[in-house]
């Protein structure tokens, strides 16, 4: 099963974003984001989610699949 922090890492690396430039764009401290990357997180907030998702301008639902 694909997981959320799997569905971002495809997503950024599809645009050319690093983990910084990601975490920049939605307003994240870089650790939060390798975190939900990692795994380490295995639910993160849909607040969260919803910053990830609007940095990536893709739909909440894409990250969640």
């Amino acid at each position: 099963m694909v997981t959320t922090g799997e569905n971002i890492k495809k997503l950024r690396t599809k645009q050319g974003l690093s983990q910084d430039d990601l975490a920049w764009k939605a307003g994240l401290k870089y650790s939060t984001l390798a975190k939900i990357e990692g795994d380490f997180v295995k639910k993160p907030g849909v607040q969260l989610i919803a910053k990830i998702a609007k940095a990536l301008g893709v739909a909440i639902e894409d990250l969640l699949k």
